[in-house]
């Protein structure tokens, strides 16, 4: 992967993606290693700026991180100076005259990575940003994906619930598109953007329609913190439309069919308990493939800041 930054999912190629993805198989046999721990980025210092709450993700890194022998910092908004009026820029300046060589970033306005990527130094490595895009989610999910499945061409994923309000489906039905798979979504009208018929992608708002003949189910949180600005007409109504009962899923969907969702689980509103924890889930080893992927990115590109250094 020959680039200094990891903004987007829409900058890479498949080839990239096929690379970052390969690593993340060679990581994950450190993972399984009696001692998890190897001294590839011995010496290499990352800094983990969230700006919006994280729970998963800032774990994932920050356990990527101590697995590859980095030294982090983690650093949120509620213990920054940014609460004093520091910009932006201006943190991640501070944070880079430490001599940091790699910046992972979660920002609730949109291109806030690409900001810094154009005038930092630093690698920059888009964590999420607003509702754009969240590229290492959607690398775990094609990782976790590649595990089970021979191949990704023509491999059949619904993308079901909040689409309006969600990165990870931008990143991840742009990841899917690179990979030969087919994307289909399916939700309230109110929660598939206007926009979405630019991507290559099939729409349905009915989900008993959509859940037959698919290999993956993926189902989106329900951003329950929007909708006071009235996407739907009640959690009840959407409960009864679009949440992914066991009942359906057996009625409806293929017996091989494999369930995901990237979390936080509203358990009983958009997916029941019996199937986030059943035989078809995959939501753990999407936690695991996590670790792996993000791994696999920080050792990328710290190689690639290492050649631009070393010329």
């Amino acid at each position: 992967m020959n680039r200094k930054d990891l903004l987007g999912i829409e900058d890479l190629s498949r080839e990239e993606i096929e690379e970052i993805l390969s690593v993340a198989e060679s990581m994950e046999e450190i993972l399984e290693r009696p001692i998890k721990i190897a001294p590839t980025l011995r010496g290499i210092t990352v800094a983990n700026l969230f700006f919006e709450p994280s729970t998963r993700t800032l774990n994932s890194f920050a356990l990527a991180e101590k697995r590859l022998s980095a030294d982090y910092i983690n650093l949120s908004a509620s213990s920054s100076s940014i609460l004093k009026g520091e910009t932006l820029l201006d943190t991640a300046k501070n944070i880079q005259a430490m001599e940091v060589d790699i910046i992972v970033i979660r920002h609730s306005i949109p291109g806030a990575p690409h900001f810094l990527a154009e005038r930092l130094d630093a690698s920059v490595i888009n964590a999420g940003d607003g509702a754009h895009e969240h590229p290492t989610q959607a690398l775990l999910d094609l990782n976790t994906i590649r595990k089970k499945m021979s191949t990704f061409d023509n491999l059949k994923v619904a993308i079901i619930g909040d689409i309006e309000h969600s990165r990870v489906a931008r990143s991840l039905i742009l990841g899917l598109n690179k990979m030969g798979a087919k994307a289909h979504i399916c939700g309230p009208p109110t929660l598939i953007p206007k926009w979405m018929d630019t991507f290559d992608v099939t729409i349905n708002y009915n989900l008993e329609e959509v859940l037959p003949d698919k290999d993956i189910i993926y189902i989106l949180r329900l951003q329950m913190e929007r909708q006071h600005e009235s996407f739907i007409p009640s959690i009840r109504e959407y409960i009864k439309y679009y949440s992914l009962t066991y009942e359906r899923l057996k009625k409806y969907a293929s017996p091989e069919v494999l369930i995901m969702h990237a979390g936080p689980i509203n358990r009983g509103i958009e997916i029941e308990s019996r199937v986030a924890d059943s035989e078809y889930s995959l939501i753990l080893d999407q936690v695991i493939s996590g670790v792996a992927v993000r791994m696999s990115i920080l050792y990328l590109l710290s190689r690639q800041k290492t050649n631009e250094d070393s010329n």
